[in-house]
């Protein structure tokens, strides 16, 4: 059954896709979006919304999550993470294929994208495994993976060690003109570690992981990509170096974009406090100038998205030692708010702020989404950008509550959240 007709009056419509920045009226009929103009009659039965100036936008798209279902659900499942998305905006995700099982055959693939269709709220695209077992050996069988559907192949949160395997990827993901996705830190120089490599490391007695070692990869993985001529995308991207290697990449034409996560940006090292290991991600948090670099990267264009980096934990992988903590945190529902901060604090534009979690990754996993273009589907978010308020993880609809950034103010809030048309969050009725 189709929804009824949506209109949005005078809604600050920001849309990268069409350089749109404007007051106007948006109308959705039928889940698509039907018209946009400065003033709109609405058809019979229709919804009439007075946005009053709050944000009307594509609902963001999130490139890289992991959602632990089928076989971690006591971390979180498709259905948790799914309202948590849309609690946070996020109208489309691309999950990792770090599940148990593994993403590794079609079958696999075809029951999460079928159980997300089933959940309607958020919509979930799987990536593959790279190789079987994400072992970095043998690869999957990408063109049967590719047949399903799946947004690319990657062993993420898994380095691939080995070039050669690499290198094999790239080449035959470019047979289907498919996205192969690299988790940038060489292994061997990361082994054993919990935190950036430094001053605080040493102070704290934390075994140190070097900036060095994503870096390594990154070159690696870049210079791969211009041998093979096969699409890579690197991330998430936390330092200063690794950057300029994909900045100097993009000016030789080289087929990679690269992501970063919010915490790369609104944090560093000095989060991990005394071994707060709510701040223990991989990439680890660096220092202060590679986040200044982080920042620099996405306003100049180096850096095409933003991604939640949405790696939710039970209590018990936290309640450990630093050495011992599983690394990763939630971000759904923070991806938008903190993503604000870069414009709030004047370091990004609105417009390209927004480019970076709509149209930016929509792009990179080419599915049709990020855009307020008539005929697209009616995934909106509408948010006011100026409201303070503070983090609170108790609130969190995600089942898991892994976040450093607890009781953190911030300005800008969903308000109600569109999948095809449909209100599937609304911040005033909303409950877990």
């Amino acid at each position: 059954m189709s929804p009824a007709p949506l209109l949005f009056r005078q809604a600050r419509l920001l849309d990268p896709a069409n350089k749109l920045d404007a007051a106007r009226d948006l109308l959705a009929v039928d889940g698509r979006i039907a018209a946009v103009g400065g003033t709109l009659a609405p058809p019979n039965g229709a919804t009439v919304i007075e946005a009053n100036g709050l944000c009307l936008a594509p609902g963001l798209v999130d490139m890289r999550t992991q959602l632990r279902e089928p076989g971690a659900e006591h971390e979180e499942t498709l259905a948790t993470a799914a309202f948590a998305a849309v609690a946070g905006g996020v109208t489309t995700i691309a999950c990792l294929a770090n599940t148990n099982p593994i993403v590794e055959e079609a079958s696999l693939a075809a029951f999460i994208a079928r159980k997300a269709r089933q959940i309607r709220l958020a919509k979930i695209y799987p990536y593959a495994a790279m190789t079987r077992g994400r072992a970095g050996v043998q690869l999957t069988e990408m063109g049967l993976l590719d047949e399903e559907g799946v947004v690319g192949f990657t062993d993420a949160p898994n380095p691939v060690a080995s070039a050669l395997v690499m290198r094999r990827a790239l080449s035959y993901a470019q047979t289907f003109n498919q996205l192969i996705l690299s988790h940038p830190e060489e292994p061997s120089l990361t082994q054993g570690g919990a935190m950036n490599e430094g001053e605080i490391a040493t102070r704290l007695g934390l075994p140190g992981i070097p900036a060095t070692a994503e870096l390594i990869m990154v070159e690696r993985d870049v210079l791969l990509a211009e041998l093979t001529r096969g699409r890579l995308h690197v991330g998430p991207l936390s330092t200063a170096a690794s950057i300029e290697v994909v900045r100097q990449a993009k000016r030789r034409g080289v087929r990679v974009t690269a992501d970063t996560a919010p915490h790369y940006f609104a944090l560093n090292e000095t989060a991990v406090g005394e071994y707060r290991t709510f701040a223990k991600v991989s990439p680890p948090l660096r220092n202060e100038s590679d986040r200044r670099a982080v920042i620099a990267g996405l306003a100049d264009g180096t850096i095409d998205a933003i991604a939640s980096d949405h790696s939710p934990h039970d209590p018990d992988s936290k309640r450990l030692p630093f050495i011992q903590a599983s690394f990763g945190i939630v971000g759904l529902e923070t991806m938008l708010p903190l993503s604000l901060e870069l414009y709030h604090q004047g370091h990004i534009k609105l417009p390209r702020l927004i480019e970076l979690i709509t149209s930016g990754p929509a792009e990179i996993i080419r599915r049709p989404a990020g855009t307020l273009s008539p005929g697209a589907a009616a995934d909106l978010v509408l948010f006011d950008l100026d409201r303070p308020h503070r983090i609170d993880t108790k609130a969190f609809h995600a089942k898991s509550k892994n976040s450093p950034f607890d009781g953190r103010p911030v300005q800008g809030s969903v308000v109600a959240t569109y999948v095809d048309g449909r209100a599937v969050f609304q911040a005033d009725t909303a409950h877990g």
